[in-house]
């Protein structure tokens, strides 16, 4: 075993906990569960099934998934199920991000939609390696779920997505849009959808989204490394969509800039190490990274290696394994594990 396969495995041990068999459950961390930490912690447990083909990988994310469904997928209290879910329906009701400070509150808890959709790839990525549709089945349920209340029609009748709904997704929690999201959920949805069984289970909901790409993906701009990064990753997905190809030339030239701009080299304490990870991940993934970023991803991934528990003792390490081995979060990995194995 290598290394940087050693590392990866320690890391996660830490922060979930050392496997001990089919009773085993992820241990908690802040006060439960957070649902951006454990879309990666899932993706990274089948990374690590398909690098060892040791099943217990799989058995640990079918442990986490159930965990994230029976604490994110209740109230805060965690007496019930959100909106009309069940115990076989787990998701009907959509997923709370997890959140310390309770609803209302400025970073208080509610629902997200670019962490919903980090599940549902998640779960799409679990269907592909189980080779079992209910987890895809489950991604589709909860699209169904979120997707008419997240979506809205605005005064000149223009389709919108808004960033954070309340719990029960009854009304905005912020009256604002994310700068990613319409294409992230476009091209989750277009995954979810060319894995289900019916394969225009979701052709409204990527009809509406559709629009909103078309409408604004010529004038993406962003500074921050986790929103340029996650336009680069989502942009590999779709290489041949004009969309996509040009989200991904203009996060490239950015990040490009930002390298340059010494941002990457500052002091721990004016950077974030999720933000970087998200763009570290992606260059790793997308087809047209230069090879001169490769020194620069090692370089990022060794100088927040020295200080992964010092600030987010979740999402940091978590999302390190990742920017370590992107693994399933590259569209092509399950095919490519696969045939080396």
């Amino acid at each position: 075993m290598n290394s940087t396969l050693k590392l990866f495995q320690n890391v996660m041990n830490e922060v979930y906990g050392k496997y001990e068999g089919p009773t085993w459950r992820p241990k908690p961390y802040r006060d439960g569960r957070y649902l951006w930490t454990d879309a990666y912690g899932v993706c990274n447990y089948i990374t690590l099934y398909y690098e060892t083909k040791d099943m217990m990988y799989l058995n640990q994310a079918d442990a986490l998934i159930k965990d994230v469904h029976d604490v994110l997928g209740k109230d805060r209290k965690l007496k019930n199920r959100l909106g009309n879910a069940t115990d076989d329906q787990p998701l009907k009701g959509g997923l709370r991000i997890g959140k310390v400070d309770p609803e209302g509150t400025s970073d208080g808890d509610g629902q997200y939609f670019h962490y919903l959709t980090k599940w549902m790839f998640a779960l799409n990525r679990m269907s592909i390696a189980r080779n079992d549709l209910k987890y895809n089945n489950w991604a589709v349920q909860l699209i169904k779920a979120i997707h008419p209340h997240f979506v809205f029609r605005d005064s000149d009748n223009e389709l919108g997505i808004w960033w954070k709904m309340t719990i029960d997704l009854s009304k905005p929690a912020k009256m604002s849009q994310g700068n990613t999201d319409p294409y992230n959920g476009l091209m989750t949805y277009k995954l979810i959808s060319e894995l289900a069984t019916e394969k225009d289970v979701l052709k409204s909901e990527i009809a509406d989204l559709t629009s909103i790409v078309e409408r604004k993906y010529r004038f993406y701009h962003s500074s921050d490394p986790l929103d340029l990064g996650g336009s680069l990753w989502i942009s590999h997905f779709y290489p041949d969509e004009k969309w996509a190809d040009t989200l991904g030339s203009i996060a490239l030239e950015a990040i490009e800039e930002l390298w340059q701009s010494g941002r990457f080299s500052d002091f721990a304490s004016f950077r974030l190490a999720f933000r970087e990870f998200g763009t570290t991940i992606a260059l790793q993934v997308h087809p047209k990274t230069g090879e001169h970023w490769k020194a620069r991803i090692d370089k990022v991934n060794d100088f927040w290696s020295k200080r992964l528990y010092t600030r987010d003792k979740d999402i940091t390490p978590v999302m390190f394994c990742s920017s370590l081995i992107p693994g399933v979060l590259n569209r092509n990995y399950a095919a490519m594990a696969s045939h080396s194995h």
